[in-house]
């Protein structure tokens, strides 16, 4: 996918910034893994939002940093406090994969000092451009792990050896197979929650899938979401059957990353869980709504054959999703449970 240069010699301490969201930091780690190893003499802070450190456990050179802010701070009081924090880990260079206004006044203070700067091409007007003509009118923007790729090599660091997956943690397998046995037959995940409603299906339909899948006695299945309303919900729906389970809310981030490791496929949404399952191996059913692969967010090495879309000249609608049609009648969800049965099955 990358031009592959041998460049170990490269030594120094790079800070890359990635603050959120978890989708995109998770698409960051085949990169950053790339990076890691083929720069073993090189040092990697990795400033990210909290519960993300399980993501970065993968290299000895690789070190994670809290950024969440002080509460009785204001905003940019503690992007400074950062800062001060930062400098005791004498960084070489900058690798900004965000480029919002946090990392934006981060980075213009190491570069203050001297340190060189690379900085992500986000493409605004390329995404805005796909939303304006659609994805039938336009081609395809550069993966989200492309533009990773080219930021790291603006800053002289090349890739290695091509990312697979994520080294098991065995505390955390271990945590789960204490808390859900030993494996027999088919497991599946299913994640059917996004932040807005152009990115996920009808309660309903996800509802039948469930109820499908629980009525076979040979599949376990296990319910992925985030948040106290999501969690509540799935909690109800879980409670109808005996072989379905809530996990929303009851694992570290490590451990569900082992529960997804375990995993036959998992349906999910153009959402985290497409990039944390991708991240283990996992096979995804993902479904596209509102939003569509054109935009670079596709999962790490997931098939293309296993995507659910609908062929409407108006997607995408959006990049990272929202709550309104222009249209009204949200024709981008309209699935049947049958067809994504199928694709299960």
């Amino acid at each position: 996918m990358f031009n592959i240069i041998d460049m170990s010699d490269l030594r120094g301490t790079y800070l890359v910034i990635r603050f959120s969201s978890l989708g995109n930091v998770a698409m960051a780690v085949p990169v950053l893994a790339s990076v890691a190893e083929a720069h073993k003499d090189a040092r990697f802070v990795v400033l990210a939002k909290k519960r993300l450190e399980d993501l970065f456990g993968f290299a000895e050179n690789v070190e994670y940093v809290c950024a969440d802010s002080d509460k009785n701070k204001s905003k940019t009081k503690s992007i400074f406090g950062l800062y001060k924090e930062l400098k005791k880990y004498n960084i070489a260079g900058v690798v900004d994969l965000q480029d919002c206004w946090k990392s934006k006044l981060l980075r213009g203070l190491f570069r203050l000092r001297g340190k060189k700067v690379s900085v992500i091409r986000t493409r605004k007007v390329e995404r805005w451009r796909l939303c304006r003509k659609g994805y039938w009118q336009t081609d395809a923007l550069p993966t989200e792990f492309e533009e990773f790729a080219n930021t790291f090599h603006r800053a002289g660091l090349e890739l290695g050896q091509e990312f697979v997956k994520l080294p098991t943690d065995e505390s955390a397998r271990e945590s789960v197979e204490e808390k859900f046995g030993e494996k027999r037959g088919k497991w599946i995940g299913i994640a059917p929650f996004a932040k807005s409603k152009t990115n996920m299906l009808p309660y309903r339909i996800i509802k039948e899938v469930i109820a499908y899948f629980a009525g076979k006695s040979e599949v376990r299945v296990f319910l992925f979401g985030a948040g106290k309303v999501e969690c509540d919900m799935l909690r109800q729906w879980s409670e109808l059957h005996d072989n379905v389970e809530c996990v929303a809310g009851c694992l570290r981030l490590a451990e569900e990353l082992e529960l997804m490791r375990e995993l036959d496929v998992m349906l999910c949404m153009d959402s985290a869980n497409q990039h944390l399952a991708s991240l283990v191996g996992l096979r995804c059913i993902s479904v596209w709504c509102g939003t569509h692969p054109y935009a670079g967010f596709y999962g790490w090495k997931q098939q293309e054959s296993d995507v659910l879309q609908q062929p409407l000249s108006c997607r995408p609608c959006t990049i990272h999703g929202r709550n309104k049609c222009k249209y009204r009648n949200f024709l981008c969800r309209q699935f049947t449970s049958a067809q994504i049965i199928k694709m299960l099955e």
